[in-house]
């Protein structure tokens, strides 16, 4: 019913607008009617579920965000949950895509102590299972650098961390990690590790000691190089924009890093899309800093956030993506976030599904 009555308010505007602009059309009584033909045709082009290169709009989409582009050749995923449910949802999100299947898995070590940031065979063999169904999947995980890792460590315990870990007291670790990982047929996947590094969310931010914090990671990189059979890839993924401190001055190394990613969420309140790709340290710098490197871009994690059901924002994520063609991108697909598990954002939604899915 919203689109209809959109719809009607357009088309009555567009004739008003057309009639008051160019009054000698009115005498001229076919040609009159040959141009609400034509204007209802246009109507009718937009209203009915829009197919443009056999994509689907859907119900419910505004037509005035047309239908984005494919994102073929582009790796995708949905965040649906770190442990064997989560796996298993994969597949009702896919059904609800309509299209190929997600090619990527993506879940998170629990922070919490260091046993747990070690990896257990509950977490790894349900991704390992899913990895091997279909060649070709790549599995992402994120690794946090500290134990108690949201607990909101203040800055002196925070420092205390890094030094210890830039020192190697944690290495042994990491090795398990490596091992464990690689025991589960999970040699090749991608660690993004001590993600959103310049915000303040997490005990493994870097702005409390810079410098130990890319000592840290090179010693972490290094020992997780060294485990038999490894082919890991490291992904740098600091959140967009200005935060704690500039996440540039985070960055470990080339020879440490293989993708430079970026967190980018559909905030804060007001910013508009194009002001996230302008703003200092926003999506038109991270391109340009990767390319910089030599480094494919990545997108851990995106989603709606303080905007609401925002379809500008997420037309212009998925145009991005065809721009850029990240190494993989995935969508963190829980309330506010997310678009399958998340009624809240039908409009954004259908934009998804069109790029992703429905043919």
């Amino acid at each position: 019913m919203a689109v209809a009555s959109l719809a009607s308010r357009r088309l009555s505007g567009r004739l008003s607008d057309g009639l008051r602009s160019r009054p000698w059309l009115a005498p001229a009584v076919p040609i009159a009617v040959l141009a609400v033909l034509v204007l209802l045709s246009s109507l009718l082009w937009w209203v009915w579920p829009a197919r443009h290169e056999g994509r689907e709009l859907g119900e419910g989409a505004d037509p005035a965000w047309g239908a984005p582009a494919l994102l073929t050749g582009v790796p995708s995923g949905f965040f649906t949950g770190s442990d064997e449910t989560g796996v298993q949802r994969i597949a009702a999100v896919e059904a609800w895509l309509g299209g190929p299947p997600l090619s990527v898995g993506h879940t998170y070590l629990p922070g919490d102590q260091w046993s747990n940031i070690e990896g257990h065979p509950e977490l790894f063999e349900p991704w390992a299972r899913w990895k091997k169904a279909r060649p070709g999947r790549l599995f992402v995980l994120n690794v946090p650098l500290l134990d108690r890792s949201e607990e909101h460590l203040p800055d002196e315990e925070v420092r205390d961390g890094l030094r210890r870990g830039a020192a190697g007291e944690f290495d042994e670790h990491f090795r398990v990690l490596g091992e464990r990982l690689v025991e589960h047929r999970l040699a090749d996947a991608v660690l993004v590790l001590g993600w959103e590094m310049n915000g303040t969310t997490y005990a493994h931010r870097c702005a409390p000691d810079p410098e130990n914090w890319k000592r840290y990671w090179r010693r972490v990189v290094a020992t997780l190089r060294e485990v038999p059979g490894q082919h890991f890839r490291f992904d740098f993924t600091p959140s967009r924009g200005r935060d704690a401190i500039d996440w540039p001055r985070c960055y470990p190394g080339d020879d440490v890093v293989d993708i430079v990613g970026m967190d980018a969420y559909d905030q804060p309140a007001g910013l508009s899309f194009a002001e996230q790709v302008t703003e200092p340290y926003g999506l038109e710098f991270h391109a340009r800093f990767a390319a910089a490197h030599h480094k494919p871009v990545s997108f851990p994690e995106w989603g709606l956030f303080r905007n609401g059901d925002d379809p500008a924002y997420v037309r212009g994520m998925l145009d991005w993506f065809v721009r850029h063609r990240p190494a993989y991108q995935t969508l963190t697909d829980y309330c506010p976030h997310g678009v399958w598990g998340c009624a809240d954002n039908p409009v954004s939604g259908t934009l998804v599904r069109a790029a992703l899915g429905r043919r």
